[in-house]
């Protein structure tokens, strides 16, 4: 099952991807300026047609994001670290992942109060959500890759951190060029920070999601009592 490590790989290097192309698209037809200022990535997928790729990437980004989400925390419950902090952790990152989609379909150019409700829950929340994952990286037990997975994990959380942190403050002080390359460099860090996973995926034995597993083995035991009698 060593191939569920590809699943945060083709994350990171289909949102990388569409993301640069989305920019691509945004340059060549003139829809942004680049003489007059560095655009934010949201501002690269606010027009026809590019706008259309942007909220398709942003919705399989947030349903992959959602997936390594569960499967993460699945697998540090089943490495008995079944605590809060590992049910915290699922919370954030589902409201994340779902933030992804909202800022993906919801343009600033269509809703701009819904567009940065979506980027606050992808930005902020999905910062919490990777910190709460360095604290995991050195509690989950065992953690065969922790001595570079745990580093790697702080290092860009940290620049996330502050490159969202300086994207909010030069953004308000009216410097958007300087804003903006801020932003683009911590969505490439959260695309690392997903690519990380493999460390922990390549040594996934075996998944599996039950639907009322037990109801369902009781009730056929039942019938089949009910078909002996």
């Amino acid at each position: 099952m060593w191939t569920w490590a590809l699943l945060p790989v083709i994350l990171a290097v289909f949102g990388t991807v569409g993301m640069w192309a989305v920019f691509g698209i945004a340059v060549s037809n003139e829809t942004v300026n680049l003489t007059a200022g560095f655009p934010y990535i949201s501002t690269c997928g606010s027009y026809n047609p590019q706008s259309c790729l942007f909220s398709q990437i942003c919705n399989i980004c947030s349903v992959l994001a959602l997936w390594i989400v569960i499967i993460r925390f699945q697998q540090v419950r089943d490495l008995g670290c079944a605590s809060r902090v590992n049910t915290c952790s699922i919370v954030l990152g589902f409201i994340s992942s779902i933030g992804i989609s909202v800022l993906g379909n919801f343009q600033q150019s269509v809703d701009m109060q819904v567009h940065l409700l979506g980027a606050f829950l992808a930005f902020y929340v999905g910062l919490a959500y990777f910190w709460i994952q360095v604290w995991l990286t050195y509690r989950a037990e065992p953690s065969h890759d922790r001595k570079w997975a745990g580093p790697s994990r702080i290092v860009f959380c940290s620049l996330c951190t502050c490159l969202i942190l300086a994207m909010t403050v030069l953004h308000n002080l009216g410097y958007r060029s300087a804003g903006a390359i801020c932003e683009w460099a911590a969505v490439m860090c959260f695309f690392v920070l997903f690519g990380v996973f493999t460390a922990e995926f390549r040594h996934i034995d075996f998944h599996k999601l039950h639907v009322q597993h037990d109801g369902f083995s009781k009730s056929r035991s039942d019938l089949t009592m009910e078909h002996v009698q």
